[in-house]
């Protein structure tokens, strides 16, 4: 469909501050998916435009934090097998289940990522007392098991919506993996762009795309991405667990009242 100039620059504007939120954060769909249906896309068709358009931008805030990223090549082949088996079930899902389906479990998920976030520090402090009483190290350095499964999960929603992915694999990670949080953010970052790109590549071949919108967001998201990645990577972890909080919080409320 042909876009007016200010819904251009108005889908363009979204891209580039869902590019820099979802870098620092997560929840950028939050942001470009409300601008595409009120361009009159439908939404499905708004779904799967907006994930193709983001594909960039997850890629930017990546290479942005690319020294971050440093010395995480097993993990992020370990989890990153599990974002690729669980964005494609749920680009699948997209297509069989109705719109709704997630509308209801959303929330609560989200709030419960939003929990582990607050008491991820605390959390972490009594694991690692409990490993120095007992003198072991941890068994499962990449999370284990438990851990893959979880970001699998996780990425099953990822394919199907995307909106507040990130903030759910930060509070998985932070659960589960001795790690700062700036590290943890750059392994979601490459996570999130493993999930956009598998479920836009199965997109390709089974939905219907509205180019115009793809490359408005992917020119914005890729623009965000450095800006968020600049803003991010300077943010005390204090500061960072605070900007979390809020946009999830801000997310629950957009998510409930849709």
């Amino acid at each position: 469909m042909a876009l007016s100039i200010w819904e251009a620059l108005a889908v363009f504007a979204a891209g580039t501050a869902a590019g820099t939120i979802n870098t620092i954060v997560g929840s950028g769909t939050l942001i470009t998916f409300p601008v595409l249906l009120a361009t009159g896309l439908p939404p499905v068709t708004a779904t799967v435009s907006n994930a193709l358009g983001l594909i960039p931008g997850s890629v930017s805030g990546a290479i942005g934090y690319r020294a971050e990223l440093t010395g995480q090549r097993r993990r992020i082949l370990r989890l990153g097998t599990a974002a690729l088996i669980g964005g494609l079930g749920g680009a699948m899902l997209l297509l069989l289940l109705p719109s709704t389906a997630f509308e209801t479990v959303v929330p609560v998920l989200v709030a419960l990522a939003l929990v582990l976030v607050i008491l991820q520090p605390r959390i972490t402090r009594a694991v690692q007392r409990r490993r120095e009483r007992n003198g072991s190290e941890d068994p499962h350095p990449d999370g284990g098991p438990l851990l893959f499964v979880a970001i699998m999960l996780a990425s099953v929603y990822g394919g199907y919506f995307t909106a507040a992915q990130g903030i759910i694999y930060l509070s998985l990670m932070g659960m589960l993996l001795h790690d700062s949080l700036q590290r943890l953010n750059a392994a979601k970052n490459v996570l999130a762009a493993i999930v956009n790109g598998i479920a836009a590549l199965f997109f390709l071949f089974v939905a219907d795309f509205d180019w115009t919108a793809v490359l408005l967001i992917a020119v914005g998201s890729a623009i965000g991405g450095q800006i968020g990645a600049k803003i991010g990577r300077r943010l005390p972890p204090v500061v960072l667990r605070t900007v979390i909080v809020v946009v999830g919080t801000v997310a629950i409320v957009q998510l409930v009242l849709r």
